[in-house]
């Protein structure tokens, strides 16, 4: 059945309805959950029948996520379709909207999966990025770095993420190092020395009213986030010029559900860094720390509802990701009675049956009076598992 898909025409999806997710990873897990506690069925479509988010859902489609009878069977079964990662055909995006309102668009997709066009339309809605330039391969990257300077950060264009397709080329001299002939597209972006990382995620109706998230402050370790903080360490001032951005971000690239803006925060300065068109590892903690946790907010906004509130209901909280090395250090599952004598602590594991190192498998988040305070107790509870 094909159906009018018009965002100005759109009907409000209440619950009771079916919800579609694409990709069956934590995320989709998470946002399973908060659909069901609000009454709506969920059907999660993706490549195996055991993920992380098929474990929750009301019922799974299984199949390659570019097989048309796969689309077909999945979308017909959907009132309103989201997704919780990029990396998914934009076509695949393009055939669930015939079925239903599907939220983000094919076009915001493809925009996203390009690093080269999502920093360009965001520069050019003058917003605030990281000085890049497209390159090629060696001569091109030395020709870059007469504008951009050195050291540089060269990145694959499409399908990175966590540090993957990543490498800093700090002279001249070591061009030859980027592997130029694994990937067809390459961006290469000015090294910025930063004061701290921050994020906003900023929710999107489809008539355009939005709501921002408080800014969580972000460590990484190894390209991989580490520990986020609320609130962050940065000035009112800071933290309005970053929601502002993340605001017009959302609307210049038109997306209706959930959108991260990462930042590099230097002085004054709030630059653009990445942004991610669904929910976001960084913003976990607002499960325990908003009044509407992230889950919940992408629900009511790809379903039309009322936008919920975003503000925190305790002084500060923290999150801590937990990878599989906690695991495989000694082959044995970590201790969580340990870790949750805590009583604040609160345990979040995805569902995953095989440990790797850098895999992500949950999260501790803890709430607390300051954020000093929060950041220590989740990273002393973390400890306790290793």
């Amino acid at each position: 059945m094909i159906v009018n898909t018009d965002k100005t025409k759109m009907k409000t999806i209440l619950p009771g309805s079916t919800i579609g997710m694409v990709g069956g990873g934590q995320l989709g897990r998470m946002f399973a959950m908060a659909a069901a506690s609000m009454g709506y069925d969920v059907v999660i479509f993706c490549e195996s029948v055991d993920t992380p988010a098929a474990q929750v859902a009301t019922r799974s489609v299984v199949g390659k996520l570019d097989d048309k009878d796969a689309i077909d069977a999945f979308a017909a079964q959907c009132n309103v379709i989201t997704l919780e990662f990029e990396n998914i055909p934009a076509e695949t995006i393009a055939r669930c909207s015939q079925f239903a309102p599907t939220f983000p668009s094919s076009s915001v997709l493809a925009a996203a999966q390009d690093r080269l066009v999502e920093k360009s339309t965001l520069r050019n809605a003058d917003l605030s990025v990281t000085p890049f330039a497209e390159v090629k391969d060696a001569a091109s990257l030395v020709a870059a770095s007469q504008t951009l300077g050195w050291p540089l950060v060269v990145k694959t264009a499409r399908s990175g993420y966590d540090g993957k397709g990543q490498y800093k080329v700090e002279t001249a001299d070591d061009a030859d190092t980027v592997p130029w002939s694994s990937f067809d597209s390459w961006i290469a972006e000015k090294w910025v020395p930063f004061d701290c990382e921050v994020s906003v995620v900023v929710a999107r109706r489809h008539d355009g009213v939005s709501e921002c998230f408080p800014v969580f402050e972000n460590s990484h370790a190894n390209h991989v986030l580490d520990v986020s903080v609320v609130p962050a360490t940065v000035s009112q001032a800071i933290e309005n010029e970053a929601r502002r951005i993340a605001t017009i971000a959302a609307e210049t690239l038109d997306v209706v559900g959930l959108l991260c803006v990462e930042f590099f925060v230097a002085g004054d300065q709030v630059m653009i860094n990445e942004v991610a068109p669904r929910p976001h590892n960084s913003a976990h903690l607002t499960i325990e720390a908003c009044h509407t946790s992230q889950f919940e907010q992408h629900v009511r906004a790809v379903c039309g509802l009322p936008l919920g509130s975003t503000s925190l209901r305790c002084g500060a909280a923290a999150m801590a990701n937990l990878l599989g090395d906690l695991w495989v250090h000694d082959r044995r599952p970590p201790a969580w009675d340990s870790v949750l004598k805590d009583g604040a602590v609160s345990l979040h594991l995805y569902g995953k049956r095989t440990a790797k190192p850098g895999r992500k498998m949950g999260h501790l988040t803890i709430t607390a009076d300051s954020g000093n305070e929060a950041k220590e107790r989740v990273l002393a509870a973390r400890r306790m598992l290793s």
